[in-house]
């Protein structure tokens, strides 16, 4: 059986269902097929439970701080992992339906579930039913990768996906991958109660921050008690009993890891290569990524690809932004482009690191003339008043045009406060306009203008 639409989506994770929304709205028939959960990565195994479990986390370390507020708690704080999940899952799941349930009821949309494959350029198959249309919009997000690991077939290991079923405490969790993904696991579970190892293969945490920023990054950690091991240049895993061990090649530390439980946090790899894309003529990249132009249009007249399937970024908000750059281009005449979106995201390891823009050390390699203020968090009142004083302000300026061209903030609130300047980039407003505005007084944010009178030039 053979069904026309005006659109077709396959994946319903953050950019096809608004898109849906809006087309069906346009007066389009719409399909939107999901073989899995609706929502996407972001409502089951990514933004949505993960921030949640570290809610619960922050919750913990701030019971065992009670003293430090001059607050008695009597007796140890105790984790229950049981009810920790559960709360997960309730916030997760009520994302979820009511993605399902959006969808479900939206008027001219029809909702397929299973696995959706090309036939050709307008051809789709799920199951046995044919579905065609004139736009077909790919927004099939990605899963974490799995390294080919010296031993890895003869242990047990865990994803960002598999732990999200986690609901009992390891005793000692390992965690290969010392970026943004595996801190977030590092610090919960540690403040839960695990011990915790990190295994980075760098030389250093999170290495596409500046060294500053890795650094106190890794500072935070270690006074949490998580233990870090860089520059681990072969890692090879083993098994002992129900245990995992786990070898490293590092200049410092033990050649070996005893650990409970293994996660593996080490990049995103896109969910392409089951879609018959080559029967659609649609063409990817080495690694999978879906090859688009800057409008989001992939080498097939009418195939569009959106969200982490295309490489051009791995956030929620990268993903809805590429929805509105084809709903605007397609629906209301725009010309909107990827290339106009500026760099921002999130670390949120407590305190959280907010960065948009360019890093510092990218700066200096172009050759462009900076000016560069920092300021430690132990300077911001709010910051004190809270008993968060870890980490530093940077914020970086075109010595030439006067317009920021970068910031990273990390500590208390920054994850909010760096919205500021994210703000006065797209306003293409240079950094005095941002200087000369009176912030409300406590905050974080009222010390951004401060910040920015101690611009200096930096070599």
């Amino acid at each position: 059986m053979t069904t026309a639409f005006d659109a077709i989506i396959i994946g319903a994770g953050q950019a096809g269902p608004p898109l849906a929304r809006r087309l069906a709205a346009a007066g389009m028939s719409v399909a939107i097929i999901e073989r899995g959960a609706f929502g996407g990565t972001c409502v089951n195994t990514g933004c949505i439970p993960t921030k949640t479990l570290i809610a619960s986390a922050y919750a913990a370390h701030m019971a065992r701080r009670a003293a430090d507020f001059g607050v008695v708690v009597d007796g140890p704080v105790r984790v229950d992992m049981a009810q920790v999940k559960a709360r997960k899952d309730a916030i997760s799941g009520q994302s979820r339906i009511g993605v399902e349930q959006s969808l479900r009821t939206l008027e001219k949309c029809t909702v397929y579930q299973g696995h959706a494959r090309f036939r050709g350029p307008g051809e789709v198959e799920v199951g046995e039913t044919v579905l065609t249309a004139e736009r077909i919009f790919i927004n099939v997000g990605a899963r974490a990768s799995v390294p080919k690991l010296p031993g890895l077939d003869q242990v047990a290991y865990l994803t960002n996906s598999s732990i999200m079923a986690v609901d009992f405490l390891p005793r000692h969790l390992v965690i290969v991958g010392g970026s943004y993904v595996g801190l977030e696991f590092a610090q919960m579970y540690r403040r839960f109660g695990s011990e915790v190892t990190v295994v980075e293969m760098a030389p250093r945490l999170v290495h596409r921050e500046d060294p500053d920023v890795s650094t106190e990054v890794s500072q935070i950690l270690e006074n949490e008690g998580i233990n870090l091991r860089v520059n681990a240049e072969c890692i090879r895993l083993t098994r002992s009993g129900d245990d995992v061990l786990v070898g490293v090649d590092c200049q410092d530390g033990p050649p070996e890891i005893n650990g409970s439980h293994l996660l593996l946090a080490v990049g995103r790899q896109p969910n392409t290569d089951d879609l018959g894309l080559d029967r659609a003529g649609v063409t990817r990249d080495e690694r999978g990524y879906i090859l688009v132009d800057d409008e989001l249009r992939t080498n097939v007249p009418g195939i569009w690809a959106l969200g982490e399937c295309n490489g051009k970024g791995a956030f929620t908000h990268t993903a809805y932004n590429d929805f509105e750059i084809a709903a605007a281009n397609l629906l209301d005449g725009g010309s909107r482009r990827v290339s106009e979106r500026i760099t921002a995201y999130a670390l949120y390891v407590d305190p959280p690191l907010g960065r948009v823009g360019v890093t510092e050390e990218e700066t200096r390699r172009s050759g462009r003339p900076m000016l560069v203020a920092t300021r430690p968090m132990s300077r911001v009142g709010r910051a004190a008043e809270k008993g968060e004083t870890q980490g530093f302000m940077k914020v970086l300026v075109d010595a030439e045009t006067k317009q920021i061209l970068g910031a990273s903030f990390l500590g208390i609130g920054c994850d909010e406060v760096i919205h500021g300047v994210l703000d006065v980039m797209y306003a293409r407003a240079p950094y005095t306009m941002l200087q000369s505005t009176v912030p409300i007084h406590p905050t974080v944010s009222e010390l951004v203008p401060t910040l920015l009178g101690d611009l200096r030039l930096r070599q």
